[in-house]
């Protein structure tokens, strides 16, 4: 039975996360879990310098090379904002990791060209195969799932992860925070680390072996890494106040940063895949989530959100464009493109996959008070 449309009354989650829940107020669970687990331990207001400090001189204290710690770089706001609080505020010698998926904008290569070079810091670059990167991808929209943008992300995280590892790094610096994340996208938007889904999806509909793809299973990075290796990862933009767009204005005054119309838009196949695919497949529309955690953080009203929302995630042209560009990389026409995109949709489900882990990962995190966000899996 369909289940009748119904919109938090406190911030712009709806039914099309199939598992909301509201109360007689109309307010949903998103928003009580942050009155109750969130809000009472967070301080969006107060920078918390000496705790970050104490840390720094922990990450300080763990140095064997040249680097204390290592840190990803996207371009974007959130990881540019994280470079800068590493070396300025936190005193570290962070190396600053690059993953060339193939699909960075000029826009995000300039950025980070900028953060580097203003911040005088060393960056490794990997390049990840195209051909291994393009069947994988190709590969997860023949499975008419959701989360699409796995093969990118999971490899992005993965590299990190595995360098640190390598090279005897005990710290990965992440540009997750509260501000921006403390409402997560659903598991049915977008599906969690799975290698086993991922390696069952390539092995139905892929055609290349793929023998340079880095993968980092969750039990992997969460198990082995964190308690055999000691790698540890620091979320320093928690211990700061972080208003994004004060943020982003520093970033573009000291050093020429340029931000982009959405979050994680650097990236061109990012922007398809949140601001066609998902929305036209799915029903799914990541600007819900991120506007969410906006008007809990009290850096958006409602208004503002719901006047976002009733526009197109992007430029209709740009979008068709975008389609097309797509298509040709991944080695299809657009034609064969829209009849992939077109396919009944399918669920993780359908696939062979580590459902049961992650769920036993996240209540155990919940248990011990590390995962305080909503996530239901």
């Amino acid at each position: 039975m369909t289940r009748e449309y119904q919109r938090c009354t406190r911030c712009v989650m709806d039914t099309t996360d199939s598992r909301i829940e509201f109360d007689e107020n109309g307010v949903c669970d998103h928003c009580r879990n942050f009155d109750q687990n969130i809000k009472p331990y967070w301080k969006p207001n107060e920078n918390r310098l000496d705790e970050l400090k104490a840390i720094a001189e922990e990450i300080r204290a763990s140095r064997k090379g040249d680097y204390d710690c290592v840190l990803g770089l996207s371009g974007g706001a959130d990881s540019s904002y994280l470079a800068y609080v590493a070396k300025e505020i936190m005193g570290l010698s962070p190396l600053v990791i690059v993953v060339d998926t193939g699909w960075n904008l000029n826009v995000a290569v300039e950025n980070i060209e900028r953060i580097v070079k203003g911040l005088d810091l060393d960056m490794y670059t990997e390049v990840i195969n195209w051909k291994e990167m393009a069947d994988l991808q190709l590969s997860f929209f023949k499975a008419s799932i959701s989360s699409c943008d796995y093969p990118q992300d999971h490899t992005i995280f993965a590299t990190l992860y595995n360098y640190a590892v390598k090279h005897g790094i005990k710290y990965v610096l992440t540009g997750s925070n509260n501000s921006t994340e403390f409402i997560r996208p659903p598991v049915e938007w977008l599906y969690m680390n799975d290698v086993t889904m991922a390696k069952d999806i390539h092995r139905r509909f892929g055609k290349i072996p793929l023998k340079t793809y880095p993968t980092c299973s969750m039990l992997r990075y969460k198990i082995l890494y964190r308690y055999v290796y000691g790698m540890r990862r620091v979320y320093p933009l928690d211990y700061v106040v972080y208003d994004k767009a004060e943020a982003m204005e520093l970033l573009h005054e000291r050093f020429g940063w340029e931000k982009y119309e959405n979050k994680h838009y650097e990236n061109v196949f990012t922007r398809f895949f949140e601001g066609y695919y998902l929305p036209h497949k799915f029903g799914f529309d990541t600007r819900k989530n991120v506007c969410s955690n906006q008007i809990l953080a009290g850096t958006m009203t409602r208004e503002e959100a719901l006047e976002l929302l009733s526009r197109p995630p992007y430029d209709p042209d740009q979008m068709e464009l975008d389609k097309q560009y797509v298509a040709k990389k991944l080695g299809v026409t657009a034609e064969e493109f829209d009849g992939i995109i077109e396919q009944p949709s399918k669920t993780p489900a359908d696939y062979r996959n580590q459902m049961w882990v992650i769920r036993l990962g996240v209540t155990v995190s919940k248990l011990l008070g590390i995962e305080k966000r909503n996530l239901r899996v």
